[in-house]
């Protein structure tokens, strides 16, 4: 055999290999493309939840097909990964230090009794004294006050000379001369309608002389709000000549809030702390929470009355308010345990089967680090502290459903 023909046959080998090994290949993918869904399908008889794409896993489809986000065919999402264990988020034991995942089981227990607030002294409203002139005349003289004075009460503010009172009591003692007693207290009855104080009238009884000069005094101690008396004006009947506010109580407006709204109510005790007097602590009672709530801070305001012995409170200092009431049992679990949505809380379970599942819970109350889960949880159940917005990212990847709240043991 001559070598042009060795080689002839040599290459007539090789060519009839690539072409059945390239029929096989082409049969082998196109058998294994039409049987793939249908082993996939019924693999071990797993129940199939519903058929999704890898890259929209959030969007769920109940039937196979082509995505209509990708030009690829739809997975199959299983009840079990094929072990028998639910379908969650696994982490190697290995990874979970340096994840830093830490797990806390949901125990029963109390949150802290009272929070702080902070607040701000104000006047008591309710302890206000309108001076004003009971007849028309003038103001003869002005005692030396100005508005911000803290004064007594009985401090004279001004001298008033009132023309009708002068002639109302004239008639009034020749009234008296006739011995009549119906007229003579008819006429003493006009002297108090005309705002003439006993003592006054008493007075003009005593000595027989007349007189529309009058002291005007202040009827409760406080700080002078406004001083509208002066040297020669002329009054009318009703003006006001000053106000004061007293200083026996003081208001403490503290910020709450709202979402610790239900926690405060009217004649729960509170204590106050002022930087102006440190080591004291001033104690005194809801008397009101104002029924509006602030749009810009989203608190409400609350009322505290306190005590101002010593007159030491002074409206506009800052103030540290504890509020709340008794401490009641309640399941917690750390506050960073609990994934705030803006629709919905979750937390990480941990099952114990070396997977972390998502739960819908719902949170009451927080104080001290713990938070209160109304529902969605039991006790001893185990929850992700720490890492848990990395397993929460994984689980919305992968589609993995939420555990609703009915279904918490």
């Amino acid at each position: 055999m001559t070598d042009a023909t060795s080689a002839a046959r040599w290459r007539a080998g090789i060519l009839a290999a690539v072409l059945i090994a390239g029929g096989g290949g082409y049969w082998l993918g196109q058998s294994g493309q039409g049987d793939a869904p249908t082993e996939a399908a019924g693999s071990g008889g797993r129940k199939i939840l519903y058929y999704y794409d890898p890259m929209f896993p959030n969007q769920k489809f109940d039937k196979p097909g082509k995505s209509p986000f990708m030009d690829m065919q739809l997975e199959p999402k299983y009840a079990d990964d094929g072990s028998g264990i639910a379908p969650g988020v696994s982490v190697d034991p290995a990874a979970r230090q340096s994840l830093g995942i830490r797990v806390v089981a949901a125990e029963m227990g109390s949150l802290a009794a009272t929070f702080d607030v902070n607040g701000s002294i104000d006047f008591n409203q309710r302890d206000v004294a309108i001076v004003q002139a009971r007849s028309g005349g003038f103001v003869e003289r002005v005692y030396r006050l100005a508005p911000g004075d803290v004064i007594g009460s009985g401090t004279p503010i001004a001298d008033l000379q009132l023309p009708e009172w002068g002639s109302a009591q004239t008639e009034y003692l020749s009234v008296k001369k006739l011995g009549k007693p119906d007229l003579t207290a008819a006429a003493r009855l006009r002297l108090r309608l005309m705002g003439m104080p006993e003592g006054v009238i008493t007075e003009v009884d005593r000595t027989g002389r007349t007189g529309g000069r009058l002291t005007v005094r202040a009827p409760i101690g406080g700080v002078v709000q406004t001083l509208n008396a002066r040297a020669g004006v002329t009054l009318a009947a009703g003006q006001t000549l000053a106000e004061i506010s007293g200083l026996g109580t003081v208001w403490l407006n503290a910020a709450l809030p709202e979402a610790q709204a239900g926690l405060v109510k009217i004649g729960q005790r509170a204590s106050a702390t002022l930087t102006a007097f440190p080591g004291e602590t001033f104690t005194g009672r809801v008397i009101a929470i104002l029924p509006t709530a602030s749009a810009d801070s989203r608190t409400l305001t609350v009322r505290v009355e306190l005590a101002n012995r010593g007159g030491r409170l002074r409206p506009g200092m800052f103030a540290v308010v504890a509020l709340g009431g008794d401490a009641k049992p309640a399941l917690l679990v750390p506050s960073e345990a609990v994934i705030r949505t803006g629709t919905r809380s979750i937390v990480m379970l941990e099952k114990g089967d070396g997977r972390y599942h998502p739960a819908e819970v719902v949170a009451g109350r927080e104080g001290g680090g713990k938070t209160e889960i109304l529902q969605g949880l039991a006790p001893g159940e185990k929850v992700v502290a720490s890492g848990q917005f990395l397993l929460d990212s994984e689980a919305s990847l992968t589609g993995l459903t939420v555990r609703p709240l009915e279904a918490a043991q």
